[in-house]
């Protein structure tokens, strides 16, 4: 069973385009490295369902003509509409990983847990920021969420094992 920890954000299906099933999606990864997944993922009734494309088509920059295995008419098409698209986090993180650079993608850091050089725990990323070009964690600190930028000259180090993020934050940052 697919589960939340398992998938990453990536997209939203828009409308059903045309009467044999093709429905658009709006993307947020390159449209060429969709082809990479072996399935997209979406929450049908609270439950994580695999879908296998079998084709697409670029229609701009960031959005996709897609035809789904078992879908192949308007009406199954619309009731895929405004969902939300995921892929699976592990295919996600080995197609997005760049050998030859030493950074991850920023995705790939939600559910890591971030403490401060004193060993104090700030709290746990439940999501990424990256809508301007200041990127930010976004951070559950104790019931309430904080933005902490996600900069190189704040971080100390990963620890991709315990899944932490040390990180030397600015006095007073917590409190705002």
């Amino acid at each position: 069973m697919i589960g939340r920890d398992d998938i990453i954000d990536i997209g939203r299906y828009n409308k059903p385009h045309g009467v044999n099933g093709e429905i658009s999606a709006s993307l947020d990864v390159d449209i060429d490295l969709l082809r990479e997944f072996s399935c997209l993922v979406s929450d049908i009734d609270g439950i994580f369902v695999p879908f296998f494309v079998e084709a697409l088509r670029s229609k701009g920059s960031s959005t996709a003509l897609l035809t789904i295995d078992g879908i192949d008419n308007e009406n199954q098409a619309s009731l895929l509409v405004n969902k939300d698209i995921y892929v699976l986090k592990c295919e996600y993180e080995q197609l997005s990983y760049d050998e030859n650079s030493d950074e991850m993608p920023l995705d790939y850091f939600i559910g890591y847990t971030i403490v401060m050089q004193q060993g104090v725990k700030v709290g746990e990323v439940v999501d990424v920021d990256d809508s301007t070009e200041n990127v930010l964690f976004i951070v559950d600190h104790d019931g309430a969420e904080v933005a902490i930028p996600a900069v190189d000259e704040l971080i100390v180090d990963i620890n991709t094992h315990n899944k932490m993020i040390e990180m030397s934050l600015p006095q007073g940052l917590l409190e705002l």
